[in-house]
């Protein structure tokens, strides 16, 4: 055996090592100390931890499908009684039309994964679906109402003119933001009022949440960019005394009174009986921005942790099954070379998982699926490989030479069935995304890794042991090659 098998040798036990560490590791291993400052939620997440995800199906949770809403064409409808006349009522018809689609939806799905991030859930799919629809899949939420409904909002903040009105926590009002001139005075059944800001003058990093210093209670606190800044000091400067509506969606949260003008870019939210959770719900609305079209739930699916845990513990069994029936097979039929491709086998798995924790993979039932076919798969360039090694054997060629040419002669038709695999889960992978069928890309995810994994492990790994194992028990090998190896040596 030469020192450069050996030295594969050495890396292929290394590389299972740290393969079983990360499997059988806690649910949480710091790979710093400290995550580097200004990470995004789910980078940093996956810093601090090798936690294999399981998908909605097994860990149990909630599937929403949120349809984007436009202005009906009843409304573009009415654009014919304006100046602008059918050229109005085609641009409206138009613009509508365009609003819930490609870019817009795109953005959208953006602003939602990070909410979700913003809530702890790691495991959450968050993907577009079609034209107009976006899929989350939310595994494990403790609290799915809040999580729905933090989802769902808009979380469009204005800061509005009460014309001197009172305007109690909980009203529902019409604003100006977004109405032309026309609009606005041909509006006549109910009060429209001025937006002075909008939440697209704020800066992200200063929203947060405090206590009140007197009386603890929660409130937002907020910073406007140099333009929102502006705006608020000139409207303020002349409306001492008079309330300021902080409207989140177009539904007062309070409207406290200017006391002074706010030149200095800050304001807060408070009172109308907040609680911390809603502080925290409305700071993380603020944070991440406003949707750019309302989403309106067209189904919600909850599936029971007790269900979730039923389907992995029969998927765990399903596995060691399958992986003990190969193991056994290859065993009997093989002898050595199925006991090496075996342990190789076992060195595969070990490394698909800790793959699956350092992607990191979500896993679901068809993801499992895909994983169980790879497995079977695994084996099947060995089988090609120790047929060969058979043939070779049987036509008079030493032992060493026989399982180089073993390998050789298998490796045309090894490369070909894998290389037409993984192009088949290239193309479910992509019938699945631009779809929004997880289940059919987790299956082919799965199945992807398992393919690639399983070629190193029946070129590289089992080639190696077959190697270390002629170099050290050769001559004894080939006295016993019935009994080791299932054929009788030729000899001359």
């Amino acid at each position: 055996m030469q020192r450069r098998d050996w030295i594969l040798l050495a890396l292929i036990v290394l590389l299972a090592g740290v393969g079983l560490w990360i499997d059988l590791a806690s649910p949480a291993i710091a790979f710093w100390r400290a995550v580097p400052e200004g990470l995004p939620p789910e980078q940093a997440r996956l810093i601090r931890s090798t936690t294999l995800r399981l998908g909605l199906d097994l860990q149990g949770g909630t599937q929403v499908i949120l349809e984007a809403q436009v202005r009906p064409v009843s409304w573009s409808l009415s654009r014919w009684a304006t100046p602008e006349g059918v050229a109005g009522f085609v641009r409206e018809v138009y613009e509508n039309a365009a609003a819930a689609g490609g870019e817009t939806m795109e953005v959208a799905r953006d602003i939602i994964n990070d909410r979700v991030n913003g809530l702890g859930v790691t495991e959450a799919v968050v993907q577009v679906q079609g034209a107009n629809r976006i899929i989350v899949e939310l595994p494990g939420v403790p609290d799915p109402e809040q999580a729905l409904a933090t989802v769902q909002s808009t979380g469009f903040l204005e800061f509005v003119d009460t014309l001197g009105q009172d305007l109690p926590p909980g009203t529902v009002i019409s604003t100006t933001y977004g109405l032309t001139a026309a609009e606005i005075s041909a509006i006549t059944w109910t009060q429209v009022y001025p937006t002075v800001v909008t939440g697209y003058e704020l800066v992200s990093g200063q929203i947060g949440t405090r206590a009140k210093e007197l009386t603890g209670e929660p409130m937002v606190l907020l910073g406007f960019n140099p333009e929102g800044t502006r705006k608020l000091a000139e409207w303020s400067r002349t409306h001492v005394g008079q309330p300021l509506a902080i409207v989140l969606d177009k539904k007062v949260i309070s409207a406290p009174i200017v006391r002074e003008a706010i030149t200095d870019g800050a304001a807060s939210i408070s009172g109308g009986k907040m609680t911390w959770r809603e502080a925290e719900r409305i700071a993380l609305l603020l944070r991440y921005g406003a949707l750019p079209v309302p989403l309106t739930v067209v189904e919600n699916r909850t599936v029971g942790p007790t269900l979730g845990q039923d389907s992995v513990n029969k998927s765990v069994v399903a596995g060691i099954i399958g992986l003990c029936t190969v193991l056994l097979f290859m065993t009997l039929y093989y002898r050595l070379p199925g006991v090496l491709a075996g342990l190789a086998l076992c060195i595969y798995t070990v490394l698909i998982f800790a793959l699956y924790k350092l992607i990191p993979v979500t896993l679901t039932l068809p993801g499992v699926a895909g994983l169980l076919l790879s497995i079977g798969m695994a084996v099947d360039a060995n089988i090609l490989i120790f047929e060969r090694m058979k043939e070779e054997l049987r036509a008079g060629k030493a032992l060493r030479a026989s399982i180089e040419a073993g390998f050789d002669r298998a490796w045309t038709s090894i490369w070909d069935s894998n290389l037409s695999t993984l192009l088949t889960c290239l193309i479910l992978y992509l019938f699945g995304r631009s779809l929004g069928a997880s289940m059919v890309k987790g299956f082919a995810i799965t199945l992807a890794i398992g393919v690639a994994v399983s070629m190193f492990s029946a070129i590289t790994v089992t080639r190696t042991f077959l190697r270390a194992v002629y170099g050290l028990l050769g001559p004894y090998l080939e006295r016993h090659t019935r009994f080791l190896l299932g054929v009788a040596l030729e000899r001359p």
